[in-house]
């Protein structure tokens, strides 16, 4: 069973980020980058599928700059077996990955995508749930445990009103959330093992793909400050000032 697994490279969630001088959008130069956090745990997960013997291949796939080769290399670390980037010169937008990923499904014919549920950039959450509808998969989006089979995966998920669990028929999506695992602390020698691992470099043409913007980044800044909280002597102040400063009752 072949699995694959996406990786993006973002600011690292440890660094604080400030809006451009222009507002046109996040100021990244000189930011430590890192692998988005619900990457990593999708690739922990991929990782642990091939230990237990349920797969037998993880391609780790990226899309952005040359320079997403970092958590490439990362991926291939942790127990990745191959890794491909997709170098797009700057980061595409959700529909777009999601039409890219197809092609490469397309390519290498996995029997499961595994992707973060979101990344910490933009925050979106569509990208899993745009690749399942174009491929026309079965998607276990948020997945807090996962149980692979020969034919079928089960996949837990949290909702609001407790779990829920779904069962796919293969080839299927699933989308990564926090308390699926832990990720793996990566030792030097597979780091070093990892520069002898295949990368490969492909571009948008290479998967027939046209890449065509369908967002207006208007402007990005920070958001407001919060006012400092207020004291209040009894419920009956409470109230009134909810009905008449706040304007909430």
């Amino acid at each position: 069973m072949k699995i694959l697994v996406t990786v993006k490279r973002v600011a690292d969630y440890n660094v604080k980020v400030y809006p451009k001088a222009d507002g046109s959008d996040v100021e990244i130069a000189n930011v430590k980058m890192s692998m988005n956090p619900f990457d990593e745990i999708a690739v922990e997960e991929a990782v642990r599928l091939k230990e237990s013997g349920n797969a037998t291949e993880i391609i780790a796939a990226s899309i952005g700059v040359s320079q997403c080769q970092e958590v490439l290399r990362t991926a291939l670390a942790m127990g990745a077996d191959r890794a491909i980037l997709v170098e797009t010169g700057a980061a595409p937008e959700p529909l777009a990955v999601a039409k890219l990923l197809k092609a490469l499904v397309e390519r290498e014919q996995p029997d499961l995508v595994i992707l973060g549920k979101q990344a910490i950039d933009g925050d979106c959450n569509q990208t899993g749930q745009m690749l399942a509808a174009l491929l026309g998969w079965g998607q276990g989006a948020f997945a807090s445990k996962l149980t692979l089979g020969e034919q079928e995966t089960e996949v837990t998920r949290e909702i609001d009103g407790g779990l829920e669990t779904l069962i796919l028929k293969l080839p299927a999506v699933v989308t990564a959330d926090l308390r699926l695992n832990e990720p793996r602390y990566v030792k030097l020698p597979n780091i070093i093992k990892a520069k002898k691992k295949l990368l490969t470099t492909l571009s948008p043409g290479d998967l027939d793909t046209v890449l065509a913007a369908q967002l207006t980044t208007l402007k990005v800044a920070e958001p407001p400050k919060r006012e400092a909280g207020i004291k209040v002597a009894d419920a009956a102040e409470l109230v009134a000032k909810l009905r008449n400063d706040v304007k909430v009752i």
